[in-house]
C-alpha cells in the first residue's frame, strides 16, 4: 500500500523547503514504479499559495480533504511567523502528528512544531539564523546547532533550506534502505551529506 506523504505549504513558505522533500519522495516513487509514495501538498485552504519570492503553488488538498499522512513534512520560511499565531494550523498539526508515523520539519518548520507543543523533551535544529527563535518557542527542547538534521525517531528536524533534501534522503534510507536513498540522490545528481 502506498504511503501518503503530506507536505504543508503556506504563504511565504521557502521554496526549496517544500520542493526539495517533494522531489526526493517523488523521485524514489517514480524509480519504484509509482507504487511506494503518494506525495502531495496541503494547505489550510484550497487556493493558490504564494511561496517565497512570488512563486504561486496550487495545493493538492486543503485540511478538510487531506488524506491521513504516514509522513508529514512541515517546511519553513518567513511565512512560519504567521503560523505561530494560527490556531487552526497548530491544531491541525497536532491532530495529524498524532496519527502520522513520521513528522519532519525543514528550517523554521521546527519552530511551528515547537509552538504546537510537539518537540518537548526532544532534540531539534533549524536554520542557523533562527536558533534563538527556536529556543524561544521550545524551552523544553535541546537545540542542536551542529547537525544538518536531527532524528528523534518519529520527529525529525533539519537545518535550513537544502538540509531538507538531506533529511528526506535519510528518511528514504530509513524506510526503504540505504540503496534506495543512494539511487534517489544519484538520479537527482545530488551529493548526500
Amino acid at each position: 500500500m502506498k504511503q501518503n506523504i503530506a507536505i504543508l505549504i503556506f504563504d511565504d513558505v521557502e521554496v526549496l523547503d517544500f520542493a526539495g522533500p517533494f522531489e526526493v519522495f517523488a523521485v524514489i516513487d517514480g524509480l519504484r514504479g509509482h507504487e511506494t509514495f503518494n506525495v502531495f501538498t496541503v494547505a489550510e485552504e484550497l487556493r493558490p499559495v504564494r511561496a517565497r519570492h512570488g512563486l504561486s503553488v496550487n495545493p493538492t488538498h486543503d485540511f478538510a480533504s487531506c488524506p491521513a499522512p504516514h509522513l508529514l513534512v512541515v517546511p519553513g520560511g518567513f511565512g512560519t511567523r504567521a503560523l505561530l499565531k494560527n490556531e487552526c494550523v497548530l491544531a491541525w498539526l497536532r491532530a495529524q502528528t498524532a496519527q502520522a508515523e513520521i513528522v519532519m520539519s525543514v528550517c523554521t518548520g521546527s519552530v511551528v512544531l515547537a509552538q504546537a507543543g510537539l518537540l518537548d523533551g526532544l532534540r531539534a535544529t533549524t536554520h542557523h539564523t533562527c536558533f534563538a527563535l527556536l529556543r524561544e518557542h521550545a524551552p523544553r527542547t535541546e537545540v542542536v546547532e551542529t547537525d544538518r538534521f536531527v532524528d528523534n525517531g518519529k520527529f525529525l528536524t533539519s537545518a535550513g533550506i537544502s538540509a531538507g533534501i538531506d533529511c528526506s534522503l535519510h528518511v528514504v534510507a530509513r524506510l526503504l534502505g540505504a540503496d534506495a536513498a543512494d539511487q534517489t540522490a544519484r538520479h537527482m545528481e545530488y551529493r548526500r551529506a
